[in-house]
């Protein structure tokens, strides 16, 4: 990236890490899961249409870090490596697809 793409994702980077914050605890728990990617692709479309795709560029980048984090902290408390931890979601993810 370089310097002025930088400040521009930069200025808008709090508001979409607050919105991706309100869109995980209003997630979290959802019933029937189902929903989760139908509700998340409402703050995906709004993020676009107020944003444009820097907008979604910053949320893309503010989950990967968070998920990562997440990963490596279900990793160490579980006392299994990171691989271990992304082989068991991909597994749940071909044994959800498999069920469709």
């Amino acid at each position: 990236m370089d310097e002025e793409e930088d400040l521009r994702l930069a200025r808008i980077t709090p508001e979409i890490s607050r919105r991706t914050l309100v869109m995980l605890r209003a997630l979290a728990g959802l019933e029937p899961p189902e929903r989760v990617p139908e509700e998340a692709m409402l703050v995906a479309d709004a993020i676009l249409a107020e944003h444009g795709t820097d907008g979604l560029r910053v949320l893309a980048m503010t989950l990967a870090a968070w998920a990562t984090a997440q990963i490596e902290n279900v990793a160490e408390l579980s006392r299994r490596s990171h691989e271990a931890v992304l082989d068991a979601m991909e597994l749940a993810c071909l044994e959800a697809n498999a069920e469709e």
